[in-house]
């Protein structure tokens, strides 16, 4: 019963420390070592058993194995997007669209670069990276506050892309191991959730905006924001900045297979190499920028390496694991079982792919003895996972909320949460629905 206690507690605690905004570095510790007390585990390795694995080891393994498998690209996306920023190429980007398209479509451009990125097979964190410059600089030109850029950012790349048919995103690909199936399993409902998140989505964001800005609220710039926008600024060609984004995404797309996350890394170093061949006169600080980007890369991926450090001590629990075999093993329709048990697996452990890794080998096996389809399975655990895995404690969400976007939960998290939780949702209701009807 204390397990049970310390590793939901521990997690409302994390929850609820996040939210009032108390440094992620001590809160993710300190939930930490409450869940671990409670649930019995040893909190120094000299004191642990042979072969029984403490609390700070625990933690310090999930702690660095993150930083060791994401230091270079967060580096390099951090880099890339400040020398966006330096150069003003994104100023220009945006500044093009407003004129070509209207005020009215920043939105759209901002969640549409996010969606053509995350689906070309960038990671999430580094298109939050790349992105913001541009969504910042639309923002303030739409008069949006400032406060929905990570919102529009995570629509763009959580929902209706990271989880479809065909993403090369890891969370597309994972059930493909366990289930025997392909990146384009159950296609055609996933065509008919995509939409419906999309069109709903859109919806909901603008509604929101809307209604804030009838309230009075306009955009309001940070004292760290950079602009290029006055009337008689230089700006490189429109044309020729959006040559960086287009490098990251074509070398990311033709190296993915062979090289998987490192593509990545050549991706954002061309990318950046292509910025300072197009923009490289009108930069005002070449060597800040880089600076302010590798500074920018350490807090974010601290921060994001601190929840993950709270999952590996979850994940050690005897009560986490009696969780898992609960939600598993829940009765009544196949499809709705496994979606229930991939989110809040993947809401325990603050990640879509490190739940789906854990939920899968304990279903799949038990689902496809039952015959259900595999294709209908495979989409239904990609979608689910893409819900409770962004919950305030996500990394993910840590890192656009307060490391790359700089905002508050209190400001930011509500419409976040409404995009990334809420609807991926309802769009797996809806799959598991089609998928009943023989769809």
């Amino acid at each position: 019963m204390l397990g049970f206690i310390g590793l939901l507690g521990g997690l409302a605690l994390l929850i609820y420390l996040t939210v009032r905004g108390f440094n992620i570095l001590i809160a993710a510790p300190f939930a930490a070592l409450f869940a671990g007390i409670l649930s019995g585990l040893t909190i120094f390795p000299q004191m642990a058993a042979e072969g029984e694995t403490s609390l700070i080891t625990g933690y310090m393994t999930a702690f660095t194995g993150f930083i060791s498998s994401w230091w270079l690209m967060f580096l390099a996306g951090a880099i890339f997007g400040k020398v966006m920023e330096d150069s003003g190429a994104a100023d220009s980007v945006s500044k093009w669209i407003i004129e070509k398209i209207g005020v009215r479509f920043a939105l759209v451009a901002v969640v549409a670069a996010c969606a053509v990125l995350t689906y070309g097979g960038v990671s999430l964190f580094i298109v939050a990276f790349s992105v913001f410059p541009m969504a910042l600089s639309l923002f303030k030109q739409a008069d949006i506050p400032r406060r929905f850029i990570p919102a529009a950012m995570a629509f763009g790349s959580v929902t209706f892309t990271m989880t479809s048919a065909g993403s090369p995103e890891i969370q597309n690909w994972i059930p493909i191991e366990y289930l025997g199936t392909t990146p384009y399993a159950g296609w055609q409902v996933s065509v008919v959730v995509a939409i419906f998140m999309i069109i709903f989505g859109y919806i909901m964001l603008s509604w929101v905006i809307r209604r804030a800005k009838a309230k009075g609220e306009y955009f309001i710039a940070q004292e760290q924001d950079q602009f290029n926008l006055t009337e008689d600024a230089k700006l490189p060609n429109p044309v020729l900045s959006v040559l960086p984004l287009l490098v990251v995404l074509i070398i990311s797309y033709f190296f993915h297979d062979s090289l998987g996350t490192s593509a990545l890394i050549i991706a954002l170093l061309g990318g950046i190499l292509t910025t300072y061949l197009v923009s490289f006169n009108y930069m005002k600080n070449r060597e800040k920028a880089v600076a302010d980007g590798a500074l920018g890369a350490v807090i974010a991926i601290a921060n994001t390496a601190a929840v993950v450090g709270f999952g590996g001590v979850v994940k050690g629990t005897e009560a986490f694991q009696t969780a898992v075999s609960w939600v598993t093993d829940l009765p009544g329709s196949p499809l709705i079982g496994g979606a229930f048990a991939v989110a809040i697996i993947c809401g325990l452990a603050g990640s879509s792919s490190g739940g789906q890794a854990i939920a899968l080998p304990l279903i799949a096996p038990h689902y496809l003895d039952m015959g259900v389809d595999p294709e209908a399975l495979h989409r239904v655990v990609a979608i689910s996972s893409g819900s409770l895995d962004t919950l305030p404690h996500s990394g993910y969400v840590v890192t656009t909320i307060t490391s790359i976007a700089n905002e508050s939960y209190k400001d930011a998290y509500p419409t976040f949460g409404l995009m990334t939780v809420i609807l991926p949702i309802l769009g797996t209701i809806l799959a598991v629905i089609l998928f009943s009807i023989g769809l």
